[in-house]
């Protein structure tokens, strides 16, 4: 019976991991508004950074704000605030409003990755809670992976790809309700309310910061691929933005096919031998790309990357948590923050781009951050 109840509780979580997925729509909508409004790569990758901006300034206020209002609440508000994002570019498409609509799902995620995570850990005992961690993205990767198609299709069919967003729209306040309605009861830890300081003390702790940093270049690899894929299909092998988005959604299968596999594989296998694994097929999967003008050679370097990519974060992400379980909430927002390497390494990838005039350049800056996941192995717990 007990178990019969967790799975009731789980399915509406696992909604709202759905709807942290509308975040990476910002791939496919950054290559349609550059296409639209004539924007140089460095521009166009202003939007990946002006959303997730917002988790180097929101992530550590969630996580306070959470110790004060709960988990389930934080998560509440954090759809809402997504949801406000993806009605507007229905009504107005411009500059500035796609500048907003980034900014609110930037915020709404940002609250959502912070609070949703450790929800789970109300539900789930410790042993499982890196299984259930990557069944919750493996149900985000499946939002992320259909985003391009209804993209595509929406342009193809409807000669309108803002079409995504409404359809976006009605999923989240689906998940708001659902969500709203199921009781989930909240473990409370006797503990002082944390300062700003003492969170981003915890960034002094060697193991912390290590991590931090693995979660900043993992996303940075994330986005960046999503952003640059097309880019890459349009440059080598002379697609149409229509026929090279549809990469992204190749990307996100192998994101839910490593999500997938992972969850029943992190059951009973060591976390710290699957990242070795996950950061072996990044590496391999660059590799490729550098050397493939082929669409074969790209896809294949796509696929690599996107299972080598699919279980970094969980692993992470609960080494981090059950390093500290008393400051869950605190560690939670600045791990999340490090999500805040989606702004930082497409705009890095888009400067470098535009400077060798290839997007070879994009793929020099995915090496680094690939480089620097084979240290954090050396960090997490064996």
């Amino acid at each position: 019976m007990n178990n019969e109840k967790t799975i009731y509780k789980i399915i509406p979580v696992m909604l709202a991991f759905f709807t942290m997925g509308f975040c990476d729509l910002v791939g496919v909508a950054t290559n349609y508004v550059k296409q639209d409004f004539q924007l140089s790569d460095t521009l166009a990758n202003l939007f990946s950074t002006i959303m997730f901006m917002w988790f180097l300034v929101f992530s550590v206020p969630t996580g306070l704000l959470m110790n004060r209002i709960g988990r389930k609440k934080t998560v509440l508000i954090s759809i809402l605030i997504t949801f406000a994002g993806l009605l507007l570019p229905y009504f107005n498409y411009s500059l500035i409003t796609m500048l907003i609509v980034f900014s609110l799902i930037g915020i709404g995620n940002t609250l959502m990755q912070v609070s949703l995570n450790p929800l789970i850990s109300n539900l789930v005992s410790e042993k499982k809670l890196s299984s259930y961690l990557t069944l919750g993205q493996f149900i985000k990767a499946i939002a992320s992976f259909i985003a391009p198609i209804i993209a595509a299709q929406a342009a193809i069919r409807f000669g309108d790809w803002k079409l995504l967003f409404p359809v976006f729209a009605v999923i989240a306040i689906i998940a708001v309700i659902y969500l709203a309605f199921t009781e989930i009861k909240e473990q409370t830890i006797e503990r002082k309310t944390s300062s700003f300081g003492e969170c981003f003390k915890l960034l002094g702790n060697g193991l912390i910061l290590s991590l931090f940093l693995g979660i900043l270049v993992h996303v940075g690899i994330d986005v960046g691929v999503n952003v640059t894929a097309p880019k890459l299909l349009q440059e080598r092998i002379g697609l149409s933005l229509s026929d090279a988005v549809y990469v992204n959604s190749f990307y996100f299968l192998f994101r839910v096919f490593g999500c997938f596999a992972g969850t029943f594989i992190l059951s009973f296998f060591s976390p710290r031998k699957f990242f070795i694994i996950s950061v072996s097929l990044l590496l391999l999967g660059i590799i490729v790309l550098l050397v493939g003008h082929s669409s074969i050679l790209i896809y294949t370097g796509i696929a690599l990357m996107g299972v080598g990519n699919s279980n970094v974060f969980p692993i992470i992400f609960s080494n981090a948590l059950q390093h500290n379980p008393t400051h869950s909430n605190e560690i939670s927002g600045l791990m999340i923050m490090g999500i805040a390497g989606g702004a930082i390494f497409p705009f890095l990838m888009g400067v470098v781009s535009d400077a060798m005039h290839s997007q070879t350049g994009a793929l020099i800056v995915l090496i680094a951050c690939i480089a620097y996941l084979f240290f954090v192995i050396t960090k997490l717990k064996k």
